[in-house]
């Protein structure tokens, strides 16, 4: 049977229901412009009825308040981080792709190279073919030829500038990992301390949603929360949860109050994947030691978009087949000999080896090598076979020798990414100024300049250290190495040290000095007998620059060099803004359906707000009421 004051009772946890309600309401409004924060409700049930053995069985008890919980949809949370990952991807690529239009652009304020091209190859030209022996139409020629090259230099260099520039990026991108990681694992451990006393940490948990969504911007991210269980007593709720954050395809950063930290460590000189890439480029390593997989499928995120830029090389890294290991040096260091099928292996010309010594996977197996060689042979049937021979690096380096089970594996340098970054546009850049040189300079060479000395080449390449320049001798030229040369010499092989067209860069592209100094030596003509007007070997490099028969690139002309480069630029650029314009939409429609659900609406609240001062009113007149039967009840009845 319930007591007297029961009714009192019951209107009292109305009141304090109300009030909870009402406090509650006031938390949202405060927090109405709060980033992050999701609005809060107070979770009510009525109290077990009492059993008072009347006609009508139970009498209510009030109501008790269970809770206060956040109100939010963990299913719109993961939606947004997967989306917000590739909205993080084509944000970076949208802004390098950007500065590389803007380098390859040809305008009227920015001479490209169009404009530096058809001044040598039409405008010094021209002038050229019309007085051979002019000195003054000569020293025009080789200053514009000049002016090509320089063309070049710059253009890597602000190839070299912005892949430093994204290098320097990954490492902010990891520190802002680091210091993500670090502030949830804090939280983590607060959460459960106040959790394992039975509240729930609302704040905090918004605090660290939004930390995951910063995160998921960086990197791809996945999420698991799992209550911690009582191993005496399964059954019994601790309240405490096992909260876990894995990056970049499953790789485990947060572990509750724990979490693994990443750092960078800069490729030495020796440890370079291409021949273009600058000294110095960061790999990523966890705390422990272990290697961070920054190429996995999985990366996403702002760090996989520079990733790509950085070391996107088009899927065209090396790859072949291990046919032989060997020794060198009297046995003190060993060689491995890669047989390669990819058409850009098979052309040095497209080849963007290191030429510094790097890292060399041999089976699952790495192996540090100083120096390599290219070979061309030909088998039976008198096809060729293109091979590349790798001299290892002594003990200091390779901890093993290399052994004979390596024979019949996979060999690779760097991973293959399918994306044109930055070493791909450097590698184009060289592929079309060795090829272009060596047509140019083989035109040259086979003709007599107007005082009928022998012709010279006009492009080169600087040594990296001394004063000096390639000359390119014949036993160098991949080039021109056919069946018949292979039956009376022999396979060709040629060093990463010797004076090929290898060596030329974008970086190091220039003209011979000699002919700076003296453009005389400038050949003009085929036949020695011929006068000082005959202009047949000018009308050949003319003509070599614009049909694609006598030099092609990627199926066109020296002259439409440009457009194909620029049209993959574009193209990726276009593509850059295509899909972040597209990812920006969606992940605003998901915010927006997030913030329909867990977002504090001011109509709403302003609704509630009246609704629980409502009921906190009709509590207290309730209390006000039962206070004056009581009152009656007590002084006017004697009870």
């Amino acid at each position: 049977m319930p007591s007297t004051f029961f009714g009192l009772n019951t209107a009292y946890t109305g009141l304090l229901a109300s009030n909870a309600a009402l406090n509650t309401t006031s938390n949202n409004i405060a927090n109405v412009q709060t980033e992050g924060y999701s609005r809060q409700q107070v979770v009510q049930q009525a109290s077990n009825a009492l059993r008072v053995f009347q006609t009508y069985g139970c009498a209510g008890a009030g109501v008790e308040t269970l809770a206060i919980e956040r109100v939010r949809d963990e299913f719109y949370d993961y939606r947004f981080w997967n989306t917000n990952a590739k909205l993080g991807e084509y944000e970076m690529k949208q802004y390098y792709m950007q500065q590389l239009e803007t380098y390859f652009e040809d305008n009227g304020t920015n001479a490209g190279f169009k404009t530096v091209f058809d001044q040598l190859m039409i405008t010094g030209m021209q002038e050229l073919l019309k007085d051979p022996s002019s000195d003054t139409a000569k020293s025009q020629f080789v200053g514009y030829a000049g002016a090509l090259a320089e063309y070049f230099n710059g253009l890597a260099g602000n190839l070299e500038v912005l892949q430093k520039d994204v290098n320097q990026e990954i490492k902010l991108k990891v520190d802002e990992i680091n210091s993500l990681a670090g502030e949830i694992a804090s939280l983590n451990k607060q959460i459960n301390t106040i959790e394992l006393a039975g509240g729930t940490a609302n704040e905090l948990r918004d605090r660290r949603s939004l930390l995951i969504d910063q995160l998921s911007q960086i990197v791809d991210v996945e999420v698991s929360e799992t209550p911690i269980v009582d191993t005496n007593n399964p059954e019994r709720e601790t309240g405490a949860n096992r909260y876990v954050v894995k990056i970049a395809g499953g790789q485990v950063l947060v572990d509750s109050s724990e979490y693994n930290g990443l750092e960078c460590v800069a490729r030495t000189s020796y440890e370079k994947v291409n021949q273009t890439d600058i000294d110095g480029l960061y790999e990523i390593y966890w705390e422990d030691g272990q290697k961070f997989n920054l190429y996995n499928a999985s990366m996403g995120g702002q760090l996989q978009g520079l990733i790509q830029l950085r070391d996107g090389n088009n899927g065209e890294n090396f790859t072949g087949q291990v046919v032989s290991v060997g020794t060198t040096n009297g046995g003190q260091q060993d060689t491995v000999t890669i047989e390669v099928g990819q058409a850009y292996l098979q052309d040095l010309n497209k080849c963007n080896l290191s030429d510094q010594g790097g890292i060399i996977n041999l089976g699952n197996q790495e192996f540090y090598y100083d120096s390599w060689e290219f070979t061309i042979s030909y088998d039976g049937q008198g096809n060729p076979v293109y091979s590349y021979t790798f001299t290892l690096s002594d003990s200091e380096k390779n901890a093993n020798r290399i052994t004979n089970d390596r024979v019949g594996k996979t060999a690779s340098i760097g991973s293959s990414i399918s994306y044109q970054g930055i070493p791909y546009y450097m590698n184009q850049m060289n592929e079309w100024l060795r090829t272009f040189s060596q047509k140019f300079n083989d035109i040259l060479t086979s003709g007599y300049t107007a005082d009928n000395e022998n012709g010279v080449p006009m492009f080169t390449g600087n040594l990296a250290t001394d004063d000096e320049q390639f000359d390119f001798p014949d036993d160098t030229r991949y080039d021109k190495f056919t069946y018949e040369d292979f039956l009376n010499n022999g396979a060709l092989t040629v060093n990463v040290a010797d004076d090929s067209y290898y060596r030329i860069t974008a970086s190091n592209f220039d003209v011979l000095e000699a002919m700076e100094l003296d453009p005389g030596l400038l050949a003009t003509k085929y036949d020695i007998a011929d006068g000082v007007e005959q202009s047949d070997l000018l009308q050949d490099l003319k003509d070599m620059a614009y049909d694609k028969d006598k030099m092609s690139f990627r199926g066109c002309s020296a002259a439409e060099f440009l457009q194909c480069v620029l049209a993959d630029v574009a193209l990726n650029a276009s593509r850059a803004n295509t899909f972040y314009s597209s990812y920006s939409g969606v992940a605003n429609t998901i915010e927006n359906q997030r913030l329909s659900i867990s977002g504090v609406d001011e109509d709403e609240e302003a609704v509630n707000l009246v609704k629980y001062q409502n009921g906190y009113n009709l509590a207290s007149k309730m209390i006000q009421t039962l206070a004056e039967v009581y009152d009656r009840l007590i002084l006017e009845t004697g009870v």
